[in-house]
């Protein structure tokens, strides 16, 4: 049954039946509720501080109590959340001997070996009602910092005794992994940790409510997405709260055994979300254990339920669209919104849930007719901000009460 409201049917929504009948036709609650959590990642994008001037580089610009209205996810919705926690990560390619080889552009910066990743949310009282529940948000933030890069490309496999505990059998990307489990000079925490301790705190804190978790994320924030979630699922701190991974042009995670992990958590559901001509979901290629011999090599595979759209066949697209275009979040929206199915043709046709004008926010992928700029989205002034006495200086970080 479709259009009945999220607050009631919220349970199916997070996958309670897998989404069984709602992908193919796409239920239209469905089709809402896709593209609001894949809104959730667009302040990861917009608050990270990465211009090398500056001394705040790699801290997201806005204090927790502005991000989401800063970054024009408030308005228009009456999907509520107030933000909680920022979560920091190492990246980088591990030494072995001194943990991560992560060096600031400037000798002044203010952190030192992590970066601003992500962010938890708890639904308002407003958002509440809007949502049926009171929904616990992790939002992981995609690849921006060049040694980030370093991360993604680490293709090795390896344990996850942090996660399914010691000589278990699921493998998992190294890279993401370690950048989930290492702990990094600038908060004496690892990303896990700082994510556990907060979800911990908002567990309790609700104890006598309705509650849920969400976990998304797009690209490289789709696999911390997918790593975050089967934790908080298997090292549950209320096996009664269900777990949801909304995993948004996301590459694979792990080998056959943790997708058999994964699926076989009571309490965990996932749906990933994939553009045809996107390559990233295709990603990694298969690999060995690390320390382990050269063959055989070892695919990696796909968890959870899987949506797959094709913004391609939007006719507001300009046709010419490289491959990595397709790789934004704002045409994974679009594509959500105009998603026909099989069993309606498979053609395209937006249904109103997303606004046009996001197509070019960050590129020019929308039809010249529409009179939208190229790549409209800026930093105001680049952060310069000017002084009573008429001089500028680089202002780009809005303090907060904790780091």
């Amino acid at each position: 049954m479709s259009g009945t409201g999220i607050a009631e049917r919220w349970k199916v929504l997070s996958g309670s039946e897998n989404w069984k009948g709602l992908l193919d036709p796409l239920d239209s609650d469905l089709r809402r509720y896709l593209i609001h959590y894949t809104t959730m990642s667009v302040p990861t994008g917009e608050g990270l501080i990465t211009d090398p001037a500056s001394k705040n580089i790699g801290l997201c610009r806005y204090a927790r109590r502005n991000l989401l209205a800063n970054t024009g996810v408030v308005k228009g919705t009456p999907f509520q959340y107030e933000v909680t926690k920022y979560l920091y990560a190492t990246a980088g390619t591990s030494t072995g001997v001194t943990g991560y080889d992560v060096r600031p552009a400037r000798a002044d910066a203010l952190v030192k070996e992590t970066n601003w990743n992500g962010y938890v949310a708890v639904a308002t009282d407003a958002g509440k009602v809007a949502l049926g529940r009171r929904d616990i948000l992790v939002v992981w933030r995609g690849t921006m910092r060049p040694l980030e890069w370093d991360s993604n490309f680490t293709f090795f496999f390896t344990k996850a005794p942090l996660i399914f505990g010691e000589n278990s059998e699921p493998l998992v990307h190294m890279g993401w992994y370690d950048m989930y489990t290492t702990t990094n000079l600038d908060v004496q925490q690892t990303a896990r940790d700082q994510l556990r301790d907060e979800v911990a705190r908002l567990v309790e804190l609700y104890k006598n409510e309705e509650v849920s978790i969400t976990v998304t994320g797009h690209s490289l924030g789709s696999a911390m997405a997918t790593l975050s979630a089967t934790d908080l699922a298997v090292n549950s701190f209320n096996s009664k709260i269900p777990v949801t991974a909304f995993m948004s042009a996301g590459p694979k995670v792990g080998d056959v055994n943790f997708k058999n992990a994964f699926e076989n958590q009571q309490n965990l559901r996932g749906l990933r979300i994939t553009d045809v001509k996107d390559i990233v979901p295709e990603l990694p290629p298969p690999a060995i254990p690390i320390g382990g011999p050269l063959l055989p090599f070892i695919p990696y595979q796909v968890v959870g339920e899987v949506l797959l759209i094709e913004s391609k066949k939007s006719e507001f697209l300009k046709p010419d669209l490289s491959g990595l275009g397709y790789h934004d979040y704002n045409l994974y929206m679009h594509g959500i919104d105009g998603f026909q199915g099989s069993s309606q043709g498979g053609g395209f046709q937006p249904h109103g849930e997303f606004d046009i004008a996001k197509i070019n926010k960050y590129q020019d992928a929308l039809k010249d007719e529409y009179n939208i700029p190229v790549a409209w989205w800026i930093v105001k002034d680049k952060g310069m901000v000017q002084q009573d006495d008429g001089s500028y200086i680089l202002d780009d970080h809005e303090p907060d009460d904790r780091f």
